[in-house]
């Protein structure tokens, strides 16, 4: 859509909701405004034909639907006439009646027929057909409705419509009474909504800045950003109470009373870690707590396997496959089947996929039931193409279900129904964030054994905490740290130059036919590269998919070689705008039929089906896809992710998504890709760390192309900063193996 005009205003009677999306709001209507017909889009929550709308926004040109009006606010007016009261009914908005009995009533009651209903609900048991059960039905039903006019009028300009919504559908009628209490429970009851809404509608009601409900909702909000945008489980004391006093404008005194305040009353937990005050969020704590406790029962619970001899044993698999272990394998392979935990680790190219295979064919000889899963889809269907085994994503293993709230996962497999199996095999579990990995530990059985196999210097995953590195480091556990190189190809040097990049030494140019560093020290000529890198010089030279086999992989989002303006050129080039294909635009972003693109947030509840057919629900931040379709008729667009799963979104999830020409290096983790370019160009020194370097070249499988400037791999290489996650769960391990609890506060 172009061609924006000022503010405007609309007014008139709703003829027709073509469109209504009844979780978020999103509504396509048509309005008589003097005889004249506007089609309104955006989100108007409680909208039914029948209704006077008042409706402020601008004119917008659609190239398919022409002239329509996007509703940025609004207001309404239940209907006056008995020719509107009587559409309004007719139009289903109130269970119970239908266009018969809207007649039937409307006859009767004329313009007092809301009224009626509102106050004398009791009366319409005199109407033919109308029985008192339903007239219970109908008098909860508008009460619902009315309701939810309620709220809406009362936080006209304080709210949008659609955060009106979401405070209605958390607390129904009585949202009013309880945010006029304490605002500042929107952001902490209803996800989406941040601090800053909350406390624009607090001060709007005359709430101090330094209340009491204020500063505990800024402590607890700073301590969720941390977990949500740093990763961070726990936050030291000082750095809390300066932070918040300075964003909340009030002093430091205040904050530490309400600290002593939100911990005596167990909102938030403060304990003692390496001679300092840490300061966690309940639930937070809590997570790590557990995943301590139950690995330790893990380890300790393990049924001893019927096996006899075990290196016989691991002989007969090195004779049937061919191969023959090197010691630290052997030793990988030997914990994995006799400990109850047992970590692996390793870097490309060092046998972590040969250490499975072995343990498979193990398991398999003594009949001990096993299943593996890795936390993406990419990451899944690798390992079952490595390993000639089925393997899953963890959230399809614990069975995600359909119905969880916002960005809480919700799972058929926990404590009330265990995991069956006796062996569970995780890859790429540097990946793994604490909340996934306390799901996966709540799902397992006793008795039953973990094997986790990851590479500890890949960067630390997306979601909060470093579980895998906490259980590595804790030293409670079986690991084996395997360092020899075996995938090594005969002319191939990108596992090779990995390793001397891990070990802070520079790449090696060696005629080798898959790895290359291109230097281009202007930002145009950078991009150019890359253009004709994905369109013609890598599809020519090596038949490569400029779509799936070929991923761009930047440090960062933002400058001129960042994932935001290298999309808009890879878009341009790879998916042109053409009459044949369909778009949205999304504010700035324009979306189109045949884009490559990336989920950014957690989907619980979408509805996918995969290529044999079975439908599952879930798609997850990192999930890559194509668009297959925009359907302008209702709303939707559907997107093929990782050639095995399609799913079906409404337009609002437009917002979750975004293209996936060029990733971040964070987003790249677990994921392979035949050929990888790595533009390297000015950018936040603290995004140019050897792990991020690592992280990047390690995503190669066939070609690796590292392009730009030479001095920013020089910079990286040299930069072992790592910005370590700030959490517990490491010396909780070691306290849960000393059956001691925290210290704390």
């Amino acid at each position: 859509m172009d061609g924006e005009q000022n503010i405007n205003t609309v007014k008139g009677m709703v003829d027709n909701v073509t469109y209504h999306n009844p979780d978020n709001g999103y509504t396509i209507c048509t309005i008589d405004c003097e005889g004249e017909e506007i089609t309104l889009v955006g989100y108007i929550p409680a909208i039914n034909e029948g209704e006077y709308i008042y409706a402020q926004g601008s004119w917008k040109n659609h190239p398919n639907y022409g002239r329509q009006f996007s509703v940025e606010s609004y207001k309404k007016e239940l209907p006056a006439t008995t020719q509107s009261i009587l559409s309004y009914l007719s139009s289903g908005v109130i269970k119970g009646i239908g266009p018969v009995t809207a007649k039937r009533i409307v006859d009767r009651y004329g313009e007092e027929t809301l009224s009626v209903i509102q106050e004398h609900p009791e009366y319409l048991a005199q109407i033919k057909g109308i029985s008192p059960k339903r007239v219970k039905e109908i008098k909860e039903s508008f009460a619902s409705q009315y309701g939810m006019r309620q709220v809406m009028l009362y936080f006209e300009g304080m709210l949008s419509p659609r955060l009106s919504l979401k405070a209605y559908k958390k607390w129904g009628n009585a949202a009013v009474d309880i945010l006029r209490n304490n605002p500042y429970l929107l952001c902490e009851e209803i996800e989406g909504i941040g601090f800053e809404k909350a406390d624009a509608l607090a001060r709007k009601m005359g709430i101090p800045d330094d209340s009491e409900e204020r500063v505990a909702s800024g402590i607890k909000y700073l301590l969720s950003l941390e977990v949500s945008r740093n990763g961070n489980c726990c936050v030291p004391l000082d750095v809390l109470v300066s932070k918040t006093a300075v964003v909340l404008g009030v002093d430091e005194i205040t904050v530490k009373d309400v600290v002593a305040y939100l911990s005596q009353s167990g909102e938030i937990v403060a304990v003692r870690i390496d001679g300092s005050i840490q300061v966690y969020l309940e639930r937070v704590y809590h997570t790590e707590k557990f995943c301590s406790e139950k690995l330790m029962l893990l380890d300790r619970a393990a049924i001893n396997i019927p096996i006899d001899n075990i290196d016989e044993q691991i002989d007969k698999v090195e004779r049937q496959q061919g191969i023959q272990f090197a010691p630290l394998q052997r030793e990988a392979v030997k914990n994995s089947v006799t400990k109850g935990v047992a970590v692996v680790t390793g870097g490309p190219g060092t046998g972590k996929t040969t250490v499975i295979r072995a343990i498979i064919e193990l398991l398999k000889k003594i009949e001990i039931d096993f299943c593996l899963a890795a936390p993406t889809g990419r990451a899944a269907k690798r390992m079952s193409e490595a390993t000639g085994f089925k393997a899953a994503t963890i959230h399809r293993l614990l069975e995600c279900r359909f119905g969880a709230q916002e960005d809480e996962a919700s799972f058929g497999r926990d404590e009330d129904n265990l995991l069956e199996q006796d062996a569970i095999i995780i890859d790429e579990a540097s990946m793994v964030d604490i909340f996934l990995f306390c799901s996966l530990l709540r799902a397992i059985k006793p008795g039953a054994r973990l094997i986790i196999i990851g590479d500890a210097d890949q960067l630390p995953p997306v979601g909060a905490g470093d579980a895998f590195s906490c259980v590595l480091r804790s030293g409670c556990f079986s690991s084996v740290s395997l360092t020899d190189i075996f995938r090594q190809e005969k002319g191939s040097s990108i596992v090779t130059n990995a390793h001397l990049i891990k070990n802070g030494k520079m790449p090696v140019l060696d005629n080798s036919s898959d790895f290359f560093i291109l230097k281009r020290e202007n930002a145009t000529k950078l991009k150019e590269l890359i253009v004709q890198l994905c369109t013609s010089r890598l599809p020519t030279a090596y038949g490569f998919d400029s779509l799936s086999d070929i991923q761009v992989i930047c440090p960062t989002r933002k400058g001129e070689a960042g994932t935001v303006s290298l999309n808009i050129t890879l878009q341009n080039i790879l998916n042109p705008a053409s009459v044949n294909k369909i778009e949205y635009k999304n504010g700035d972003v324009v979306f189109r039929q045949g884009d490559k693109i990336m989920a950014v947030r957690n989907n619980y509840d979408i509805e996918w089906t995969d290529e044999d057919g079975q439908t599952g629900y879930g798609v997850f931040n990192g999930d890559i896809g194509i668009i297959t379709l925009i359907n302008r008729e209702d709303q939707s667009f559907t997107v093929r992710f990782d050639d095995t799963r399609t799913a079906v979104f409404d337009y609002s999830c437009f917002d979750d998504i975004e293209h996936a020409y060029a990733i971040t290096v964070h987003k790249s983790q677990g994921s392979e890709y035949k050929s990888v370019i790595i533009p390297l160009f000015d950018c936040p020194s603290g995004l140019l760390t050897r792990n991020m370097l690592y992280t990047a070249l390690t995503r190669a499988e066939k070609i690796a192309i590292i392009a730009g400037k030479t001095e920013i791999m020089t910079q990286m290489i040299s930069n072992v900063r790592t910005n370590p996650r700030n959490t517990g769960l490491e010396r909780m391990i070691r306290s849960a193996f000393k059956k001691f609890g925290e210290d704390k506060l």
